[in-house]
């Protein structure tokens, strides 16, 4: 009895936990109904089998229905992996500045002291002012993939670089380059050409390439010299691949050059033919190479293609700078027009523009779609101003003493915008330009030295080659669509080996119909029969040549030729006529 009481305690308390499982997993799948519907190909928020199912029973061909079904099933499996993802992945939403508009407040309005005052700890230290009016301006800030590091680049006192872990304030090294008194060749031109025009981490932390006057050098993290780039010259702006290893520059020269950092070869270099650039930003979607010239153009290119693969007339004078979104979709561009025209590069069209009071000099577009411009001693940011047309900017921040902004950077996984000064450094805190959920596999900002290690070992293995850059990754292994001229050549060459082995098989076909009976029983006796002579053959050899004079003898006397043959030319029989039958052909010539 008591092992009966036990038996259903333990099957009651089965029951109970099989209850909560269900309850749990129908909680689970109305949520996902619930998230699913953002994901649908359509706008309306409607699945693909709501919009068509009606349509898909009057369809009369099997093979147009099935493609509909086969649609229909990608279309929601699609969307409830998304929601799935979206459900189990992304736990923490991007938060924003909200402002009560019903007080009369604006977003804008707030200043940097009021956001730090109403933030935690920890949030407080990722806001700091790095003043370094000696070694100033500073023309050129970067971040490491995974947003823990930031280099500096100052050209005064003959060029200062810094490698600084800047969330816990710690400075890794610290190079000061004296440019100007290294190379006498240059020292006339200091003040002309910066000492540092650019900076830019490679694939990790251990390693920064830097633009110096004449060259462009590779570090480590300690401030040790690596290497020394020599092809690279006069070199004015610079981006990293970090999937294909290629370090990308272009200079004074006009030439864009790619070269490989694991082998150090240079795979390409293309001539621009519009002069000297100084604005380049690389694409996260395809890893196009985007340049903006002096001429008002923008221009794409690839390793793999000596011409631009598209020109885009963007302004009416110099690109100042560009700057892509993560999805490779929008590009913002400024120019000497004192214009921020935003473009969909699905369609190389413009989609709407802004006006800045006076030229705009650097630009930045952050992981959640922020918009950062600077123009004199003054940063703006603007939020969703890509997809749609903003009214006002999201924050505003203003330099005083007379700190002119020289290049501004968005922060990896941080609410953060470096902006790089006249006078130094300073960190400002955006809200909600970061994205909260990081994959480990592409970058991680709490990674150790062993997972760094690994990192490195397993990037080279996914090394993409620089033949895979284009402008439609998707297009990789996918077969290319024959062109209609091509398609007509082959069939028409079929047709023709066709016909040509119709005709082989005809002609075959009537020499064995020839052939056919000429090797039977009778057919071989007659043959043998040819060569036998005696009395019978004798007697018709004889009379065959009696019959042959006769006819010759009649053809003199008469002049009329042999049965079925023609008069010859020197008899004496009339001409046939046009109108007589053939049958009496022999009694004329």
């Amino acid at each position: 009895a008591q092992r009966r009481n036990n038996n259903n305690n333990n099957n009651k308390k089965n029951n109970k936990r099989k209850m909560k499982t269900k309850i749990a997993a129908k909680i689970i799948d109305e949520e996902l109904h619930t998230l699913k519907k953002k994901y649908y190909a359509s706008a309306s928020g409607r699945s693909l089998k709501e919009t068509i199912s009606s349509k898909k029973d009057t369809i009369s061909d099997k093979k147009t229905r099935g493609k509909f079904e086969r649609a229909m099933e990608l279309d929601e499996s699609a969307a409830l992996e998304n929601a799935r993802r979206e459900r189990y992945l992304s736990m923490e939403p991007s938060g924003v500045l909200e402002a009560e508009t019903e007080k009369g407040e604006r977003t804008w309005r707030f200043q940097q002291s009021e956001i730090i005052a109403h933030v935690d700890v920890n949030a407080k230290k990722k806001a700091f002012d790095l003043r370094l009016e000696g070694s100033g301006p500073y023309r050129s800030v970067d971040f490491s993939p995974n947003g823990q590091h930031l280099v500096i680049g100052g050209s005064g006192d003959g060029g200062h670089v810094a490698n600084v872990e800047w969330n816990k304030h710690k400075l890794l090294s610290e190079i000061y380059l004296d440019e100007n008194k290294d190379d006498e060749n240059f020292s006339r031109e200091v003040g002309v050409i910066p000492a540092v025009k650019c900076v830019k981490y490679l694939h990790n932390t251990e390693f920064f390439a830097v633009a110096q006057t004449k060259y462009t050098y590779i570090y480590d993290k300690r401030g040790l010299e690596i290497h020394r780039l020599d092809k690279h010259r006069d070199v004015f702006a610079m981006d990293f691949l970090p999937k294909h290893f290629l370090l990308t520059t272009v200079g004074r020269e006009g030439i864009v050059r790619w070269q490989d950092t694991t082998h150090g070869e240079i795979v390409a270099e293309h001539r621009t033919k519009l002069g000297k650039c100084s604005v380049l930003r690389r694409s996260e979607y395809n890893a196009v190479t985007h340049l903006g010239h002096s001429n008002g153009t923008v221009t794409l290119w690839s390793p793999n293609q000596g011409q631009a693969l598209v020109k885009m007339l963007c302004h009416r004078g110099r690109v100042n700078a560009l700057a892509l979104d993560q999805s490779g979709r929008y590009m913002a561009t400024t120019g000497l027009d004192c214009q921020i025209k935003v473009w969909d590069l699905r369609k190389y069209q413009e989609l709407h523009a802004y006006y800045a009071p006076t030229e705009v000099k650097a630009m930045d577009i952050s992981q959640r779609g922020m918009l950062a411009i600077s123009y004199g001693s003054r940063v703006q940011i603007w939020n969703e101003a890509l997809t749609t047309k903003a009214k006002s900017p999201y924050l505003n921040h203003q330099f005083v003493n007379g700190s002119k902004v020289f290049d501004v950077k968005f922060c990896p996984y941080e609410d953060v915008l470096a902006v790089g000064h006249s006078k130094g450094v300073t960190n400002i805190l955006v809200p909600g330009s970061g994205e909260p959920n990081y994959d480990t596999f592409v970058a991680n900002p709490f990674e150790t030295k062993n997972q760094r290690r690994e990192m490195e070992v397993a990037k080279l293995l996914d090394k993409l080659p620089s033949e895979m850059i284009q402008l439609d990754p998707n297009a990789i292994g996918q077969l290319r669509d024959v062109p209609k001229e091509v398609q007509k050549e082959r069939r028409e060459a079929a047709l023709r080996a066709e016909m040509e082995a119709k005709m082989k098989q005809r002609e075959k076909n009537e020499s064995k119909t020839k052939m056919k009976g000429k090797n039977r029983a009778s057919k071989r006796y007659r043959k043998k029969q040819i060569n036998v002579i005696d009395d019978k053959m004798m007697a018709k050899l004889e009379a065959k040549k009696a019959r042959e004079e006769g006819y010759k003898k009649r053809a003199n006397e008469q002049g009329r030729a042999k049965p079925g043959v023609r008069a010859g030319a020197a008899s004496d029989a009339p001409r046939k006529p046009d109108d007589a039958p053939d049958a009496l052909r022999r009694f004329y010539k």
